[in-house]
């Protein structure tokens, strides 16, 4: 009839009709979605456990060891613990700011980040792409077999692998260069040859990898792109760049966003392995630094000061790419 008020969904609550409904409004939408919540939890309760595990992970060994990040602002004691010890406010970091070291690290640690990144993100797109092109079964698995394996070595391996390839008595490399007639190289005492044996190691490592989760965004492209590239004559290059690289743009973005958000924190463990006093010139990064300043030297509250200063420059470079890419590209982290 007309005039007549509809009926409210069921396990709802109408507001009451008076002059105070607008007041009442807040509450009947809280206890709307609060009904809401219930009726997912009842229905996907078996995802929400499956989530549980790894919130609880990042809730206890991520984000309630950040509270412990106080002892940058603080003179460190042990006895007195994190929030007992004395209060210096930005002491730490102006000291770090005014070591001779700081632009030292802060050069090395940005040269080889950046390196790394440019030299370990495009390779894994022009390895993916080919062994996408590939047809002959058994080379195809062969290929993604010899190139993935490396990524299951550990670092400490790796280092050692490299040490003795790159030794000036009985490394293979310098065997390959006496025989050109070439005198022997002494590679890890030449602090210009760190950089190149540092992120080449990397990306031998970790390339195989890498191509693996382009390779399941390359299978995730339509068919029939191809189909109708092939019909309009278009060559191999020719669908290359116009189906399988806009394809696979989005994956790559956000891979690319990632890695230079992740940069600062290069690996520790096979910069400081790699390390000897006759490279240190270009082989101390900031990682590096704070590992020594901590546990070496049992600076607590400088290493951390050190290492805030590192996460909130990794926090910049997220954000400014983010943007960047999706000012670009219109793909981000968050769509």
């Amino acid at each position: 009839m007309a005039g007549q008020r509809p009926n409210p969904p069921a396990g709802a609550t109408e507001p009451p009709a008076s002059s105070g409904g607008r007041r009442n409004a807040a509450p009947y939408r809280r206890r709307s979605r609060w009904a809401e919540a219930q009726r997912s939890w009842r229905r996907h309760w078996q995802l929400y456990l499956l989530v549980i595990v790894p919130v609880a992970y990042f809730v206890i060994f991520k984000y309630i060891p950040i509270s412990n990040a106080v002892i940058a602002f603080k003179d460190y004691n042990v006895i007195q613990g994190p929030w007992g010890s004395d209060w210096v406010g930005f002491k730490n970091f102006e000291l770090f700011f005014s070591n001779p070291v700081f632009g030292t690290l802060l050069k090395n640690t940005f040269i080889l980040a950046f390196y790394l990144v440019l030299a370990s993100f495009p390779i894994p797109i022009l390895l993916a792409i080919g062994l996408n092109e590939i047809r002959d079964g058994w080379f195809k698995r062969t290929v993604q077999m010899v190139t993935y394996a490396p990524y299951f070595i550990s670092t400490v391996v790796v280092v050692s692998m490299t040490i003795l390839v790159l030794s000036p008595r009985i490394g293979i490399v310098n065997d390959g260069l006496g025989l050109l007639g070439i005198p022997p190289v002494d590679f890890l005492g030449d602090p210009s040859y760190f950089r190149h044996i540092y992120v080449w190691s990397d990306v031998w490592q970790t390339a195989g990898y890498s191509a693996v989760i382009y390779m399941a965004a390359l299978a995730g492209i339509d068919p029939a792109l191809h189909e109708a590239a092939k019909i309009d004559g278009a060559s191999r290059l020719q669908r290359i760049r116009n189906v399988d690289l806009p394809g696979i743009m989005p994956t790559a973005v956000i891979i690319l966003v990632l890695g230079v958000g992740n940069m600062m924190a290069i690996g520790f463990e096979k910069a400081y392995l790699l390390q000897n006093y006759l490279n240190l010139a270009q082989s101390e990064i900031i990682p590096t630094y704070v590992y020594k300043t901590g546990l070496i030297n049992a600076d607590f509250s400088m290493a951390t000061a050190v290492g805030l200063f590192n996460s909130v420059v990794n926090l910049c470079l997220l954000l400014f790419v983010n943007f960047a890419a999706k000012r670009i590209t219109g793909k981000g982290l968050w769509g």
